[in-house]
């Protein structure tokens, strides 16, 4: 037992050291706009990609089914590396990490846009989200080093607010490249933001972490996340967003099947309509970073997961009561991503102050859990369905009813000093 206690004291003073031998930086405007842009590559990878599915099928003659793994394995890729590259970070530094997967976003992009096979676009689009991964989970880490835990609730509410930009932009700018240029254009589009946003964050985010003196296994990633997940409040914290993100993906999921073929709406109705969902997202980092240090941060998870639950309940009453109008999908709908917009940057901000020294590898398995979760949602959604709004109701209400219990763990547990303010 004596030298792993020897190898942590001795990783912790070379920490010190580099504090020491290393000045504070105070980040700028200029820092905070590179850090929101690369939060933005990771929507713009699996949104902009949405629009160009049936023209990818038509051009290579593909099957609806692996047209459509062509996303789904996009967001697990997205998913799984976030965890490599949060664990990554802690030992070598957030920049040269950060700056590998910008590199592969960039090279992805670009083969995707030549591909000729689907074989080929596949490779590039697994590669597009591998690079995506990085991005996604550091982001977090980085703005957690720069900022500190003061600032941290509000810096992660603008984050999301650039976040929220993808899903808001991204299909329609895509609809409008595909039926002016083709295709191929949304790769060029994708290529060119990510050499735009590689430039600035090679220019303006300087590295926020010193590299740890340690060697990288499999082991040392397992215990790390294990030592995290021994934590019930930060399990509460990260099993809040990642539930909260599976009811979301599940309803703009059945949103879409139910507007089409319940209800005989034209996909540019869904479209108009679901602009209302990344605004109430957007209110709702704003209400968190007004109340940021103000409000406990466990006080506002659980106000959000409540508020979610709310929104759904009097959904499923309305929907079982038979009635089903295209506002009464989408306005509860956007209440529950204003509750997502309060309760998601305080539950990150809770999880990585649990993990002061390990915030990459908290910030990636926020984001694992985010993603797998939404992806989880959807499919479940999708294995119900029968046509009806009976399996929305289900599966929302089931994922709902998990936000409501991850977001009451961290208040149930809160310290009795109310440290998490």
């Amino acid at each position: 037992m004596a030298q792993p206690s020897f190898a942590i004291a001795n990783e912790q003073l070379f920490r010190w050291q580099h504090a020491l031998n290393t000045p504070r930086r105070t980040p700028d405007s200029r820092f905070l706009a590179s850090l929101a842009a690369i939060a933005f590559i990771g929507p713009l990878a699996i949104h902009l990609f949405l629009p160009v599915l049936p023209e990818v099928q038509k051009a290579f003659y593909m099957s609806a089914a692996l047209t459509g793994a062509m996303f789904s394995v996009t967001l697990m890729m997205v998913a799984c590396s976030t965890l490599v590259y949060g664990s990554l970070s802690d030992r070598y530094g957030r920049r040269p990490v950060l700056l590998v997967g910008l590199i592969l976003f960039v090279l992805g992009s670009a083969l995707s846009s030549i591909a000729t096979s689907p074989t080929g676009l596949i490779i590039g689009r697994v590669l597009q989200a591998i690079g995506a991964g990085a991005p996604a989970s550091l982001s977090r880490a980085i703005a957690s080093d720069a900022y500190g835990s003061e600032q941290l609730v509000k810096v992660l509410a603008y984050l999301t607010m650039a976040y929220t930009l993808g899903p808001m932009f991204a299909p329609s700018v895509s609809g409008q490249l595909i039926d002016t240029f083709g295709w191929r254009s949304t790769f060029w589009f994708a290529l060119a933001m990510g050499v735009i946003i590689s430039y600035g964050a090679w220019r303006y985010l300087y590295e926020t972490r010193a590299a740890v003196k340690s060697t990288f296994s499999v082991t040392t990633l397992l215990a790390g996340y294990l030592t995290l997940l021994k934590q019930p409040r930060f399990c509460g914290y990260v099993f809040q967003t990642g539930f909260s993100t599976a009811t979301f993906m599940a309803t703009i999921t059945a949103a879409s099947f139910l507007m089409q073929d319940y209800l005989n709406r034209p996909a540019s109705e869904y479209g108009l309509y679901f602009m209302m969902l990344p605004l109430g997202l957007f209110l709702g980092n704003f209400v968190a970073s007004r109340l940021s240090g103000r409000v406990a941060i466990d006080l506002m998870v659980l106000a959000g997961s409540v508020l979610m639950a709310c929104s759904v309940a009097a959904q499923a009453a309305i929907m079982l009561w038979g009635t089903l109008t295209p506002l009464v999908i989408f306005i509860p709908c956007a209440v529950l991503t204003f509750a997502q917009g309060i309760a998601m940057p305080n539950g990150q901000t809770g999880a990585m102050r649990l993990a002061r020294n390990a915030a990459g590898t908290a910030a990636g398995l926020g984001v694992f859990c985010q993603s797998f979760l939404g992806a989880l949602g959807a499919q479940t959604y999708a294995l119900l369905a029968n046509g009806t709004p009976n399996p929305m109701v289900i599966t929302i209400t089931a994922f709902a009813l998990l936000t409501l219990i991850a977001g009451a763990v961290p208040y149930a547990l809160r310290p009795a000093d109310h440290e998490s303010r």
